[in-house]
């Protein structure tokens, strides 16, 4: 069993303010790269660890003294580590995290915090359970000042008024990777520097194709990834659950072509409603948009030379709307009705520095799993009401589809034998 033969948790204690901790990095790859290199200053990376050996050989120039492992349950047996980065695919997530919060490391874990919602909902409760760990979601967006700025507009000037549409969208996959797509054939071994077994971990085991799983093009396959929602839902839908308190949605339906069992799809809109709350009408509706598709231009209220953006949200209010993009700042339409608003002068900070801080007793992250669980329970709903094909009512206490039970499916998934994890059984 993963995890199963791992030493006792370790005394967990707070960093002192100016003192080193020691940090190992699961995924030095991609944004695993950025992320170890985010974390180290001030820091000593002690161990690193992926599947890929290249990669693994690339960090420890950098690293030369931090521990190699292309095993993550081997380097979790290391003594001394005091934090960790989970950078790996979505399908790893959890099952890395939770082993780690049980042996009181810290984490830092990139979005989606999980692949399943059962997962998003165990990690909360290690959480709540290790109330000394400080846990963060990957969504870095979060601390910029131009989220800021946008979530202050809505959630303490009330700007627009009370909000009952939110519409958010992104060009993703088109020019990513792909969606739709059948499983392949098998063909071909893996490099000899590539740990394909390690890789699967606890999905159910395939053979390996050149070019189509590792690096990165996971992200469109079920087994692995969790498509479009699980790139960019948690960067756009955080601002959209922070500034307007939302709890979990009611009902959700998507829209888009016939669910593929291998594959997300080449485009999805997904329809979420949500109970109202005190910054919204009695009920808010959400409309999540993919691969291009956007709400009507006319719903904007924006200048007829306004150039728009790929990724971006848009509040509807009762005396306006205000928009925020990825990268763009926020802006209210129409314009002629807001000339005298003042922006709130909040500036950017560093997501993880924040949790280093944090680490060392000062202050508090932002998106600690308490409240980065409930967060990817609904961005995932989406992909579940897709798959299913259906409009579903959700019960979050029971963590249930009421009324399409072949919904439930999708909640949970059984890990491969022998890569089991007790805490998220």
């Amino acid at each position: 069993m993963a995890g199963g033969g791992l030493a006792a948790p370790a005394f967990l204690s707070t960093a002192k303010p100016n003192e080193k901790i020691a940090i190992a990095c699961i995924g030095v790859g991609g944004k695993g790269w950025t992320d170890m290199l985010e974390v180290a200053p001030g820091n000593e990376i002690v161990a690193i660890c992926d599947i890929d050996e290249e990669r693994l050989a690339k960090a420890a120039v950098r690293f030369d003294k931090a521990k190699k492992f292309t095993d993550w349950r081997k380097l979790l047996e290391m003594p001394g580590i005091e934090a960790v980065t989970v950078t790996t695919p979505d399908h790893t997530h959890a099952p890395v995290t939770a082993t780690a919060m049980e042996l009181g490391i810290h984490c830092y874990t990139q979005k989606p915090l999980t692949h399943s919602i059962h997962e998003a909902r165990q990690l909360a409760r290690i959480a709540a359970e290790h109330p000394d760990l400080v846990t963060q979601m990957g969504v870095q967006h979060h601390a910029t000042r131009r989220i800021k700025t946008a979530v202050h507009a809505l959630r303490e000037d009330h700007i627009i008024g009370k909000v009952s549409e939110v519409h958010a969208w992104t060009d993703r996959p088109i020019n990513f990777w792909q969606q739709g797509m059948d499983r392949p054939a098998p063909g071909g071994e893996p490099p000899a520097t590539v740990h394909w077994d390690q890789w699967l971990g606890v999905a159910p085991e395939r053979p390996w194709v050149s070019g189509v799983y590792h690096p990165f093009k996971w992200r469109g396959w079920w087994e692995f990834g969790t498509g479009v929602a699980g790139d960019m839902g948690c960067h756009l839908l955080d601002p959209v659950v922070n500034s307007l308190e939302l709890g979990p949605p009611a009902t959700v339906e998507a829209e888009g072509p016939p669910p593929h069992p291998e594959s997300g799809p080449e485009w999805c809109l997904v329809h979420y409603t949500f109970p109202g709350t005190r910054h919204t009408t009695d009920t808010l509706k959400l409309t999540w948009y993919e691969a291009g598709k956007q709400p009507s231009r006319e719903l904007f209220q924006a200048p007829p030379d306004w150039p728009g953006t790929k990724n971006g949200l848009l509040f509807v209010g009762e005396k306006g709307n205000l928009f925020v993009g990825f990268p763009e700042m926020p802006e209210l339409f129409p314009k002629e009705n807001f000339a005298d608003y003042q922006w709130a002068d909040l500036p950017d900070h560093n997501h993880y520095e924040e949790w280093i801080h944090a680490i060392r007793g000062k202050g508090k992250t932002a998106t600690p799993f308490a409240y980065s669980g409930p967060l990817t329970e609904t961005v995932l709903l989406g992909n579940v009401a897709y798959r299913t094909g259906a409009k579903i009512t959700w019960d979050s206490k029971n963590l249930k589809v009421t009324d399409v039970s072949e919904a439930n499916q999708f909640l949970k998934r059984e890990y491969r034998k022998g890569w089991e994890v007790p805490s998220l059984a």
